[in-house]
């Protein structure tokens, strides 16, 4: 059987729960499961080199000819959801550890496999893949702010600044910067082509290697110590529930059309996990491990909504 491109990611979230299956058995089983931690970064800096890749950051002023639906985007995604997040996040949380890595996870929207997810649901994987690179850098420079304005300086003194600012250079600007010169060169250079068109098929593998050596790495600690999950379910939950509301609500203030409508609420639906995880793996012992499965436990909730919103979101906005 032939697999294309398209079939691997269309398939991506059946590959994703057979992974964490498994990773889940390896981690209970072998009592080393924990040194798999050692490849957590190696594999997310590869992932988010071939993400950016295919980030059309040279088509950035495409998202801005439709200028409703940025208008939409922008009120849905940084307005609207980080103020629920904050209702959320005061009604259920206490812990400040906990609320950072629910802060971290809900208030950066996707910008890898939300494509594919929108097109499933008969929205316009196009435009939501236009927008992709306004929504990663405008991400990365409201996040410290929201941080700041939601958490406070007090709370965020449990972040080390050396290891969290270096781990933002390796793991998010070099890739990001190398996958801007691939994209550059490749016009001109047939080997930096290639590496662009080799680099499209590695998302779905990588990522489902980066969900294996997480949760396998990860699965003691959460056996051992259930709170920080539970205490977060409700938070998810709701969150999942409402955030298509959300964007249907933007895209009503904006009078968009329905395609173009559940693109929206998918975007305001699907967060950016395993972008902020290297984030929350930067933080000092044992905050990180709480923080990591603060942000895999909402990659866990977000792919069965995922299955739920493929079929109610043409549904919801016809």
């Amino acid at each position: 059987m032939n697999i294309n491109r398209e079939k691997l990611e269309q398939q991506q979230i059946w590959i994703y729960v057979i992974t964490l299956c498994f990773a889940a058995g390896v981690g209970l089983l072998w009592n080393k499961g924990g040194s798999l931690a050692l490849f957590i970064e190696p594999i997310i800096g590869i992932l988010l080199y071939s993400m950016f890749c295919q980030i059309p950051f040279l088509q950035l002023k495409k998202v801005f000819q439709n200028k409703a639906f940025f208008k939409a985007l922008l009120v849905g995604n940084f307005i609207i959801i980080p103020v629920l997040v904050w209702i959320l996040t005061s009604i259920f949380l206490t812990d400040s550890v906990i609320i950072l890595g629910v802060f971290l996870v809900l208030l950066t929207p996707c910008v890898d496999y939300v494509i594919v997810f929108t097109h499933l649901g008969k929205g316009d994987s196009q435009s939501i893949l236009a927008a992709t690179p306004f929504l990663f850098i405008l991400q990365m420079l409201l996040l410290p702010l929201y941080l700041w304005l939601f958490i406070g300086k007090e709370s965020l003194s449990i972040i080390e600044l050396t290891p969290f600012v270096q781990t933002f250079l390796y793991l998010i600007v070099i890739p990001f910067t190398l996958a801007l010169v691939t994209q550059l060169t490749s016009r001109k250079r047939s080997l930096s082509k290639l590496v662009l068109d080799f680099s499209a098929w590695l998302p779905v593998p990588f990522m489902a290697m980066t969900l294996f050596v997480v949760i396998a790495s990860q699965m003691t600690i959460l056996i051992t110590n259930p709170s920080p999950i539970l205490t977060v379910l409700p938070v998810y939950l709701f969150f999942h529930a409402a955030a298509p509301f959300v964007g249907s609500l933007a895209s009503k203030i904006f009078r968009l059309e329905a395609v173009i409508s559940r693109t929206v609420a998918f975007s305001t639906s699907t967060r950016n996990s395993l972008v902020v995880l290297p984030l929350a793996l930067a933080l000092p012992a044992p905050n990180n491990h709480v923080v990591a499965a603060v942000i895999v436990t909402q990659t866990l909730v977000e792919l069965v909504a995922e299955l739920i919103y493929i079929r109610a979101v043409p549904s919801l906005i016809k």
